[in-house]
């Protein structure tokens, strides 16, 4: 059977971090963009993914939705490139440790941002200091996170880490910029980038379009 992806994203949304893991693995998809309040929240997308959030994929017809789980799946599908290690290996499960550790920094950022942030022992985050060097101390020095060679954790956690950059919620010390960057160098991220940033320009409609 052919692998059949659809993707449903919007490009201001974090479904951008699923495109650009789309391009990196080089398989043919279909996008469906969809609209906050109107689209994303129908019925026919609701059948997809309750939350009403994207991104989305459908692989063959199943739903698998939440970043990380999308970005983990297609990696699996491509298993020549490289985008994880070997099942079983312990380089595979520090590179699950990398991308679940996105979900924490998140968490703290966004309470930070909005003045709820928890006491240390009852949140998954802990504290700021402990969350941040142990940020910092993953990729200080680094260019990947595992082994030595480019891995979906370093896609997840750079793309992470550069948007909270450009939008002041991360201090733009060198260590986190020069990891950042180096990885949005890569064709696939700015394939996907310009992408996105076209889908900005004015549209009628939200539009159903083959993106390979």
């Amino acid at each position: 059977m052919s692998t059949q992806l659809r993707f449903y994203t919007h490009p201001m949304s974090r479904a951008r971090i699923t495109r650009w893991m789309l391009e990196e693995t080089g398989l043919p998809y279909e996008e469906v963009v969809l609209e906050y309040g109107t689209t994303m929240k129908a019925p026919e997308f609701l059948a997809i993914n309750p939350m009403g959030k994207v991104p989305a994929l459908l692989h063959n017809g199943v739903a698998i939705t939440e970043n990380a789980a999308i970005c983990l799946h297609l990696a699996d599908l491509v298993p020549e490139l490289g985008l994880l290690p070997p099942p079983g290996t312990p380089e595979r499960g520090a590179c699950y440790r990398w991308m679940l550790f996105a979900s924490p920094l998140e968490f703290f950022i966004t309470a930070r941002r909005h003045g709820s942030i928890a006491p240390s022992m009852e949140s998954g985050y802990g504290n700021e200091a402990d969350l941040l060097r142990t940020l910092e101390g993953a990729v200080a020095g680094k260019r990947f996170l595992v082994g030595d060679r480019f891995t979906v954790a370093d896609l997840y956690l750079s793309a992470f880490i550069g948007y909270y950059i450009q939008i002041g919620e991360l201090e733009p010390r060198p260590v986190f910029q020069d990891y950042a960057m180096a990885h949005s160098q890569r064709p696939a991220c700015q394939r996907a980038t310009a992408h996105d940033e076209g889908l900005l320009k004015p549209k009628a409609e939200p539009s159903v379009n083959a993106a390979h």
